[in-house]
C-alpha cells in the first residue's frame, strides 16, 4: 500500500514546481511577468474594484509531448485581462474573489501557453507580498502562554549584546544637515528588541507604553495588522506559498509580536477605563447611569473588539463601586459560555473582567 502524500508536502512540491517554472523563464519575461503581478497585487491590496493585467506573449513551459520545456506563444486576443467593473464600484467590493476567480479560469485553459501564464503570474504576485513588500525582521524564538497554541511571549536573548549596534536593532536616519554622513542609529529599548520587528512595539512586559501617545501605539498595531493580512492574501492567490521559508519565518514573527502588542493595548486601554471611571466617581458624574465597552484582543479576527455591559441603569442612582465588581462578575459569567470566543481570546477577556474587578474591590477593614 503506497501512502498518498500528504498536504503540506503537496504544497511543497507545488511551491517547487512553480518556482523553477519562474527561474526557468527568460529575464525579460521574468521582468515582464514581476511588473505585472505588482499589478494585480496593488488592486489587491488597495482594495481596489478593477485589476488589470496582461500576459506575457510568450512563455517557456513543460510539453509533455517531447517531454522537456519549449518556448510557446500566448494568443493575442487572451493577453489582455480586465477583472471586476462597474458593479464592484458600485457595491464597493473589492477585485479579490473575482481576480481569484479568474486566475483560476485561466489556469484551467485547455491553451498551455495562457494556462501556464497565468500559473506564473500568480506565482509572482504571492512572492512579490511576501518578499518585496513586508520587511525582514529579527531572527526571534517565542513561547506560548499557559495552555495556549500560539507562540506569543519571546523567549529572553541569554547571548551579551553587540557592542556594535546592528541595523535591526536600531532604526536608521539620516538630518537633512548630515547627507552622506552616514547613518544615525537610534537603538530599541531592550523590551522591544526581543520581538521581530521593534519598530512596532509600543509596549514592554508589563504593559508600560514606550511611544509617545495611545495614537502611536494604535498605529503600530494597524501596521502589525496590515503586515498579516498581506501574507494572508498572498496565501489566498497562492495557497502553496505558505511552504516558502521566508512567508513562514515573517508569519511567526509577527503573529506573535500582533498578539502580544494588541493584548498589552487592549489592557492599557482598560486600565484608562478604570482610571476614568475613579475621576468621574471623585466629581460625582456617575449618578446618571454607566455602561461600559471592555477591550479585549480577538486571537481569531486579530483585532480590538469590546464587549458592551451596563453597569448602572440609566436615572438617578448613587455610583458605589460595587456596582462596578457585580457587573463585571456577571459579564464574565456570560462570556465563559460564550461559544463565539476561543480558549486563548476568553481566557484574556476574562482577565480584562477580573483586572476591572479587583480595581474596584473595597477593601474590609482589620
Amino acid at each position: 500500500m503506497i501512502d498518498s502524500p500528504s498536504p503540506a508536502s503537496r504544497l511543497r512540491e507545488e511551491f517547487g514546481e512553480k518556482q523553477s517554472l519562474f527561474n526557468a523563464q527568460p529575464a525579460i519575461v521574468q521582468r515582464f511577468i514581476e511588473a505585472q503581478s505588482r499589478q494585480i497585487v496593488d488592486a489587491l491590496t488597495e482594495h481596489r474594484p478593477i485589476a488589470k493585467f496582461t500576459l506575457p506573449d510568450r512563455i517557456v513551459a513543460e510539453m509533455p509531448q517531447i517531454d522537456q520545456p519549449a518556448t510557446i506563444s500566448v494568443p493575442q486576443g487572451s493577453r489582455e485581462q480586465n477583472v471586476g467593473g462597474f458593479r464592484n464600484r458600485i457595491t464597493r467590493h473589492d477585485v479579490k474573489e473575482a481576480l481569484r476567480h479568474r486566475l483560476n479560469e485561466l489556469e484551467q485553459s485547455p491553451d498551455h501557453a495562457i494556462s501556464t501564464s497565468a500559473g506564473i503570474l500568480r506565482y509572482a504576485s504571492a512572492i512579490h507580498m511576501v518578499h518585496n513588500m513586508l520587511p525582514s525582521g529579527r531572527s526571534v524564538t517565542y513561547r506560548p502562554d499557559e495552555d495556549e497554541d500560539i507562540p506569543t511571549i519571546p523567549i529572553e536573548d541569554l547571548e551579551p549584546e553587540s557592542a556594535i549596534t546592528q541595523s535591526s536593532d536600531a532604526i536608521a536616519e539620516e538630518g537633512k544637515e548630515d547627507v552622506g554622513r552616514g547613518d544615525l542609529q537610534v537603538p530599541f529599548v531592550p523590551a522591544a528588541r526581543r520581538f521581530y520587528l521593534p519598530q512596532w512595539i509600543s509596549f514592554d512586559d508589563n504593559g508600560k507604553l514606550l511611544v509617545g501617545s495611545l495614537k502611536e501605539a494604535e498605529a503600530n498595531l494597524a501596521s502589525m495588522q496590515r503586515f498579516i493580512e498581506i501574507l494572508h492574501t498572498a496565501s489566498s492567490i497562492a495557497p502553496y506559498i505558505i511552504a516558502d521559508e521566508e512567508y513562514q519565518k515573517k508569519r511567526y514573527g509577527m503573529l506573535g509580536q500582533l498578539i502580544n502588542q494588541g493584548r498589552a493595548l487592549a489592557r492599557y486601554r482598560t486600565m484608562e477605563i478604570i482610571s476614568t471611571i475613579r475621576e468621574r466617581s471623585k466629581a460625582g458624574t456617575l449618578n446618571r447611569g454607566l455602561s461600559l465597552s471592555m477591550p479585549y484582543f480577538d486571537d481569531q479576527g486579530l483585532e480590538i473588539n469590546t464587549t458592551t455591559f451596563e453597569v448602572i441603569p440609566a436615572g438617578r442612582i448613587m455610583f458605589v463601586p460595587a456596582f462596578v465588581v457585580r457587573a463585571a462578575r456577571e459579564e464574565a459569567a456570560k462570556r465563559i459560555q460564550d461559544t463565539r470566543f476561543n480558549q486563548s481570546t476568553r481566557k484574556h477577556l476574562l482577565a480584562g473582567l477580573q483586572l476591572l474587578e479587583n480595581a474596584f474591590i473595597q477593601k474590609q477593614p482589620k
